[in-house]
């Protein structure tokens, strides 16, 4: 037995001050328990209705008379359970939740909204279950209302604040489209006794791509051509292709050739270079020129994957630039030069590493020598037709490209010599 006054003792055991209605705690819980059946039903937390099989109300508690404003004599003995419900959901209640409960005795969670006798609306959670007698013959159907009220208006706060985020997503990818757009050629130029075509794909919808590329006249029948890829996405990608692609413009203007416009590019990006921001790209800049029946094609390349020539006769070969550094990382970075001609049927393709690098589901890459091997089945064909067929090839390989890729082909659509129609 505990001591006097702990209030642990037993029911009838004086306290302290000798007051016998001091009561041992659990007896006094014991008492609360012992509440009238009828009143715990009538003032539970949540609502309580009974109807019969038909519907017609037989029971409801005091909380949903509460929460829909009627009394009790309005309700039991004169209305159906569908008087309750709105135009939606007493379709809802013949479609769903009457043969829900023929088929499985009972409804779980049904949202519906439920008909205050002012017109309100109360949304509110239902789970019905059908009580059967003791042969299995349904009796009635049990009904328990939750006051849904606040978890719907949370429920529209998160469709507003994702259809807001859907709209800003939108208008990003709007900004983003047109900002892409300012960062290529509207159209390829119809350069005279060449064909030209281009793919560029950006892997995400909602960054600007780090690809780019361009052809542009130098005057007379020369052209300048350029393809690369800078550091980065978005917004300091944008800043960045938008200075390399008018730097090669520029650069090009004043001295066509491609070593020293790559290295005009390299000195205009390392002035442009701020601390803590790497601020550098890959890229390969060259010069097309005619030569009798076909082009002269010069290039130089700056850390980029080597072009890919695909002869009429058969013939696959990379313009390779080997040495050639990065771009705007290291004053005084080196370039090289590569030199070919483009005979009739003849195709020159530019790349970037989005091709070369896609992934198949197993981790397997493309890469270079897998990129040979599948152009030369694309040989003697027309610069459009190897574009068409190295994006096939690209969405073959991997489904969902995870990376930014431009590809850039010159062709000269002449026909070939009779030598090489017979290599072929």
């Amino acid at each position: 037995m505990c001591p006097a006054g702990t209030g642990l003792g037993d029911a009838d055991e004086p306290g302290e001050d000798g007051d016998p209605t001091v009561r041992e705690p659990r007896v006094v819980f014991s008492s609360l328990l012992e509440d009238d059946a009828e009143e715990l039903y009538d003032n539970a937390p949540c609502g309580y209705l009974s109807t019969l099989m038909d519907g017609e109300i037989a029971k409801v508690n005091g909380t949903l008379l509460g929460w829909l404003g009627y009394r009790r004599e309005e309700l039991v003995g004169v209305r159906r359970f569908t008087d309750l419900l709105t135009g939606g959901g007493r379709l809802y209640h013949e479609t769903h939740y009457a043969p829900m409960l023929r088929l499985h005795g009972e409804v779980r969670e049904l949202a519906l909204d439920l008909v205050a006798a002012d017109g309100r609306r109360l949304p509110a959670l239902v789970t019905a279950k059908v009580k059967v007698g003791e042969e299995g013959q349904p009796l009635l159907v049990r009904v328990t209302v939750f006051d849904a009220r606040e978890r719907r208006a949370y429920e529209q706060e998160l469709l507003a604040a994702k259809r807001e985020a859907e709209r800003e997503r939108e208008r990003l990818a709007k900004l983003t489209g047109t900002l892409q757009r300012t960062l290529l050629p509207d159209a390829l130029p119809d350069v005279d006794g060449a064909e030209l075509a281009a793919h560029y794909h950006v892997a995400s919808s909602d960054q600007v791509g780090g690809d780019f590329y361009d052809v542009f006249p130098l005057g007379g029948d020369r052209w300048g051509f350029f393809l690369g890829d800078v550091c980065g996405k978005g917004p300091e990608a944008a800043v960045l292709t938008s200075l390399t692609r008018y730097a090669l413009r520029a650069a090009a203007v004043r001295d066509p050739d491609p070593v020293v416009v790559l290295t005009t590019l390299n000195t205009v990006m390392l002035q442009q270079r701020r601390p803590g921001a790497p601020r550098f790209c890959t890229v390969i800049f060259g010069l097309l020129e005619p030569d009798g029946d076909g082009f002269a094609v010069t290039i130089a390349g700056g850390g980029h994957p080597p072009p890919l020539v695909l002869r009429a006769g058969g013939e696959v070969d990379f313009l390779a630039t080997p040495g050639g550094q990065l771009v705007g990382l290291l004053p005084g970075a080196r370039f090289t030069r590569a030199r070919t001609r483009l005979g009739p049927g003849d195709v020159v393709v530019l790349y970037t590493d989005g091709l070369t690098e896609a992934r198949r589901a197993d981790g397997a890459m493309l890469e270079e020598e897998g990129l040979a091997e599948a152009a030369a089945t694309m040989t003697g064909k027309d610069a459009p037709t190897v574009v068409d067929l190295l994006v096939r090839l690209l969405t073959d390989w991997s489904q969902s490209p995870s990376d930014d890729t431009a590809i850039l082909a010159i062709g000269n659509p002449g026909a070939a010599s009779p030598e090489a129609r017979c290599s072929t």
